[in-house]
């Protein structure tokens, strides 16, 4: 943007007079491509990548995915006194205390994500995750230890949540860095195919040991179970990750702070510098990221956490009938999201992110009507409604976030964002719809909240400018094969004349 003001502002007589010099200027700015500078991607490499970034989204949204489904049953262990909905409440503000902390993580691990490497501190945020959520099926209940029991499950959230902060910036950064310009939308559909899979698991999971056991049962100890289940999948999940190479770009970027002559100062700046550089001069980008993210979660978290919780503890629904009704329309999303991320690559980014904001603003009020009228078809029709409006989004969103970034503050940059409005906004929707529906005692409040957040989605679609099949920001192009990137370099636009 930068550069192009700068052309614009240049006098025309002045061009005119140094044609050599402004020749120069030119080739300066912009320098032609040389073969040594395209990346050409290595396909097991780029899968081996994706595989290990999505099975991290997985989860992580396994373990956000239990408690939500578990919300009603882990409001009884641990807030025993008071009537259902305070004990609901005290279960939502449990779940929505880790978001607080996010921020501070993806302010921690996103800077430090752009200076030593991507790879390093995904597996360091791997392995706080999954340390805090086996925590938490240990943590005793109220009745055992009284007020420690609420106290230590906030401070495992926390741990949750700052590790958490440093997980999604990451990823969808590492798939991005990896895969081929004309194929990012593909790869980047399954960092949330991972967080679909952690849904599912979790909501299966549940549906499971509910049917087997008894009320008894599952307030003693049959909530623990998937917490525990942790510990195994954080281990497949590091030994993935650390059998990776670092990302293309951020090699890169590394050898070229390597040649600088200020190589040594550049390692030495502090991570409050690298933070301000953020806030400064990349303010704009920020903003744009904010109000994405702001509109998804806000739709994501409701349809994917909060959902079967409204459909038992707001309408009498069966727990497990809503939860298996959520599984189906989930497992549909799966199917189709890599289709989604293909015509991201065809058909750009905005067009798939537009028809997902649009959806929710014009099928939200819809889609609550129908799943208020308490019929198992209306109730999926209503349910499919929001997950298909969802889709879109889920299948765009991890490649169209890290392109809005350059590679030297990719990480740090949508870390910060990305977890901010998901702290203020994503994390805190089961907690303000169920505030909402106390005090204005209405069942339609989900479907508002959806609305407003849709009409946000929709102005910040139309600020955002297209990047599919376009390099990355800061980055040289990324390509499949040696004759594609041949070709990229004989078809340069020779230098202008003046």
């Amino acid at each position: 943007m930068a550069a192009t003001d700068n052309d614009e502002s240049v006098d025309p007589a002045a061009v005119r007079r140094h044609r050599v010099l402004f020749r120069a200027i030119e080739k300066r700015r912009h320098p032609k491509l040389r073969r040594s500078d395209i990346t050409v991607t290595d396909d097991a490499a780029v899968k081996r990548a994706t595989k290990a970034a999505a099975l991290g989204n997985a989860m992580e949204w396994y373990d956000f995915g239990i408690y939500s489904y578990l919300a009603s049953t882990i409001g009884r262990v641990f807030f025993p006194s008071g009537s259902d909905t305070a004990q609901l409440l005290g279960s939502f503000a449990t779940f929505a205390v880790a978001f607080l902390v996010r921020p501070l993580g993806g302010m921690v691990f996103g800077p430090l994500g752009d200076k030593v490497g991507r790879k390093r501190i995904l597996s360091l945020t791997m392995i706080m995750m999954a340390v805090g959520t086996f925590a938490i099926g240990l943590v005793p209940s109220h009745a055992a230890i009284g007020l420690w029991a609420p106290a230590l499950l906030i401070f495992f959230r926390l741990v949750q949540g700052f590790s958490t902060g440093g997980e999604y910036g990451g990823a969808s950064t590492f798939i991005a860095e990896y895969a081929p310009d004309k194929r990012r939308g593909f790869f980047g559909s399954f960092l949330e195919l991972g967080t679909l899979a952690g849904y599912v698991g979790a909501s299966g999971l549940v549906v499971l040991l509910q049917t087997l056991l008894s009320d008894d049962q599952m307030l003693s100890w049959g909530w623990r179970v998937p917490f525990l289940l942790a510990a195994p999948l954080g281990l497949i999940g590091l030994y993935l990750r650390l059998k990776l190479d670092e990302t293309p770009a951020f090699r890169k970027l590394e050898g070229g702070r390597a040649k600088a002559s200020e190589a040594a100062d550049a390692v030495e700046t502090s991570a409050a510098a690298d933070l301000g550089k953020i806030f400064t001069r990349y303010w704009r980008p920020l903003l744009l990221c904010l109000a994405l993210v702001a509109a998804y979660n806000i739709t994501d978290y409701m349809l994917l956490s909060y959902m079967p919780t409204y459909l038992s503890d707001e309408l009498g629904y069966g727990t497990n009938h809503g939860l298996l009704i959520l599984v189906v329309v989930m497992v549909l999303q799966m199917l189709l999201i890599n289709q989604v991320g293909r015509l991201s690559d065809r058909f750009g980014r905005k067009p798939l992110l537009m028809a997902g904001m649009l959806g929710f603003l014009f099928l939200s009020l819809p889609s609550f009507w129908l799943i208020r009228q308490g019929d198992l078809v209306l109730i999926t029709l209503g349910l499919l409604l929001m997950g298909l409006s969802l889709l879109p989004m889920l299948g765009t969103m991890s490649a169209a976030l890290p392109a809005i970034f350059p590679t030297q503050v990719r990480y740090g940059s949508l870390s910060v964002a990305y977890n901010l409005a998901t702290s203020v906004f994503g994390g805190t929707t089961p907690l303000v719809i169920t505030a909402l529906i106390s005090t204005f005692d209405s069942t339609l409040m989900p479907a508002y909240y959806a609305t407003g957040a849709a009409v946000i989605g929709v102005v910040a679609v139309l600020c955002m400018r297209e990047t599919a099949n376009q390099p990355l920001a800061g980055s040289p192009p990324s390509v499949e094969t040696e004759a594609e990137a041949r070709e990229l370099v004989r078809a340069q636009s020779p230098q202008p004349r003046f």
